[in-house]
């Protein structure tokens, strides 16, 4: 009996992929964050997740795009980097720039930990797969 290992794995895979996108947009938050007139961006990883899964909220149009990377177009390291969002400061700074360090970093280690968690979901699923293949 073959296994779809796409359904196996369920949304871990996307969640690791978007995670890891969402690393790269805080590093380069916390990397700009005294460049002037610099603005905070962030995924909003719960839509983007939900979305890519195919699930979207309930009542939202979704656009339709001919190419990948039509709408939107923002990337990282080259990638498309999905609903690229600018922060709302708590409390901007005067040369414009809207990074605030502590919130990037409280981010950024929430988002490891976060990816880590995936990490593990997934060896687990592989894990109990390869005991599957090998019998023990």
């Amino acid at each position: 009996m073959p296994v779809n290992l796409d359904t196996y794995l369920g949304v871990h895979a996307q969640a690791l992929k978007l995670r890891s996108q969402r690393t790269e947009v805080l590093a380069s938050n916390l990397a700009n964050v005294d460049t002037p007139g610099y603005r905070a961006r962030d995924i909003d990883f719960k839509n983007v997740l939900a979305a890519q899964s195919g699930e979207g909220s309930p009542g939202q149009v979704q656009m339709a795009a001919t190419k990948p990377g039509h709408i939107g177009g923002a990337t990282v390291n080259g990638t498309a980097t999905p609903e690229l969002k600018y922060r709302t400061p708590l409390a901007p700074s005067l040369d414009g720039n809207t990074v605030d360090a502590q919130l990037e970093q409280a981010q950024f280690a929430e988002n490891s930990v976060r990816y880590q968690a995936t990490l593990s979901f997934l060896n687990s699923k592989f894990r109990s797969l390869m005991t599957a293949i090998t019998g023990q």
